[in-house]
């Protein structure tokens, strides 16, 4: 046989035919896998009626469970809302509560979800809502997550599954995403954003970097992941704390002398003081003789007078309780208290410990004794170093930061700037310190033709962008206290333009 330039020789046949075996043998061992992760305990169910909403939900309403850990111990629960615009183009959220602990229903209800309390209608012991002109979910498709395990109705089999920490959280929920992925293949193509608040900045980049690590190590199933977005988010746990005494003086709530004393004597460190060094002590007893009455999540909402009210845990007797109705030792009245913020959490607690919403949200029978708004034995306490239930493992996250700065992806930080929880000067200084090249320098983005905030871009690699935006006259949790400002911000940003 004449072999021709154009034509195969019979050990190219044999490269070809392997080459297809490998390709075809690949191809199975994919479906194989993806067919394996199916085969693992997601339960979902469609709600279509919530208790305190009249009529059909107008909008597409999932929960369920997703199981996670190594023998699938850990059963964490989500609330899945389809956009509202356009649910195949629009962008997939994960977003995440702080805390840790915090319950997803935070979000859900005084964030950036689709409902919020009708406050003058549901006074007694049925809350009412009403649909939140603000919702994210009208530009986004967002997974609401109640991680980790032991927040909000997310549960596990065993005791020892209940001990969690900063990283195993993150491996968790990079599991939670990927099963959940494989069962809604539908939204596999939607640009893919971790996104979320407060303490979740010491998971959140853990997690992106997971996910770009293992696309990139041929992980099942391939995420198109574009970015994430953090506000007001803890970074550093030391660092973070320290710049409250700067933001303090910032803000006119320490003199220039005490302050100026104060960072003299103690160096500059107000966390890990020696105790020896007197007077250091004896200025920051000063200082906090200044602070100890400032509402740190937002300085200029007073602290709640809690003295009359139990605003700690709803508790009563379940056992008195029939199928669909709830009896506890006090009821809400007609309006929360003027100013109180912590007072209107109770709505949610109120709420979502009805058995008849439990029903509705398809909760499993028996797994949790009390939804906790925000569950304190695994909340972090600065200062504190770890619970019985939770290590906070890791220090700072500013490494997976520039890490993330070598990859294919976009970020968004944004801080209310009457935070003094995490001030935003914290998160201006770890920023700075990536070494990013600036794209846009400092400037006002407007909504309504009000400033809004200030705003910064960087890019590094042409690759990697990253947005910093403050929101004038928000606390700690943007979203709730600027609602219209953080949805314009955000959908300029998931569109690609400048937030001004």
């Amino acid at each position: 046989m004449t072999l021709t330039a154009d034509s195969p020789s019979p050990a190219a046949d044999h490269q070809s035919e392997e080459l297809q075996v490998k390709t075809s043998s690949s191809a199975i061992l994919r479906f194989v896998l993806l067919l394996v992760f199916s085969e693992v305990i997601v339960s979902q169910s469609i709600v279509k009626t919530l208790p305190g909403f009249p009529g059909d939900l107008p909008f597409k309403l999932e929960t369920g469970y997703v199981a996670v850990g190594e023998r699938d111990e850990v059963q964490l629960f989500y609330y899945f809302v389809e956009s509202e615009r356009n649910p195949t183009d629009d962008p997939l959220m994960l977003w995440l509560a702080g805390g840790p602990g915090c319950s997803a229903l935070r979000a859900f209800f005084y964030e950036i979800g689709p409902f919020t309390f009708n406050y003058e209608n549901s006074g007694g012991n049925q809350p009412t809502m009403e649909l939140n002109p603000y919702s994210w979910t009208k530009i986004a498709n967002i997974i609401f997550i109640d991680q980790p395990v032991g927040t909000g109705f997310s549960y596990a089999n065993t005791s020892e599954a209940y001990l969690s920490s900063d990283t195993i959280s993150a491996t968790q929920t990079y599991e939670f995403l990927r099963k959940w992925l494989v069962d809604h293949p539908k939204f596999l193509n939607n640009p893919l954003y971790i996104c979320g608040i407060s303490y979740i900045g010491m998971v959140v980049p853990i997690i992106v970097e997971e996910i770009y690590n293992g696309n990139e190590a041929g992980n099942e199933p391939q995420m198109n992941i574009k970015g994430y977005m953090l506000g007001n988010p803890l970074t550093d746990k030391n660092r973070d704390v320290n710049s409250r005494i700067q933001y303090a003086h910032r803000v006119t709530l320490l003199s220039d002398e005490l302050y100026k004393s104060t960072k003299a004597n103690c160096h500059g460190e107000y966390v890990d003081v020696d105790p020896n060094n007197g007077l250091c002590t004896s200025d920051l007893q000063d200082v906090e003789k200044c602070i100890e009455k400032i509402n740190l999540p937002q300085i200029l909402e007073p602290l709640c007078d809690t003295s009359h009210v139990n605003l700690s845990l709803l508790r009563w007797d379940r056992s008195s309780l029939e199928e669909n109705s709830m009896d506890p030792l006090w009821s809400l009245p007609l309006l929360p208290e003027p100013g109180c913020r912590d007072f209107i959490y109770n709505y949610a607690t109120m709420w979502a410990n009805d058995r008849a919403v439990q029903k509705a949200l398809h909760i499993r029978e028996g797994t949790i004794t009390e939804w906790l708004h925000c569950n304190h034995s695994i909340e972090y306490s600065f200062g504190r170093s770890a619970t019985n239930a939770y290590t906070f493992n890791v220090p700072n996250t500013v490494g997976y930061h520039r890490n993330l700065t070598n990859k294919n992806c976009r970020a968004l930080i944004f801080s209310g700037d009457l935070d003094m929880r995490v001030p935003h000067l914290a998160t201006e200084k770890w920023i700075k310190s990536l070494n990013l090249t600036v794209e846009s320098g400092w400037k006002p983005w407007f909504v309504n033709n009000q400033v809004a905030g200030y705003t910064v871009s960087y890019t590094h690699n042409d690759d990697y962008s990253l947005t910093y935006a403050t929101v004038k006259g928000a606390g700690h949790t943007s979203p709730e206290h600027k609602p219209s400002e953080c949805l314009a911000m955000v959908d300029r940003w998931f569109a690609h333009y400048p937030l001004w």
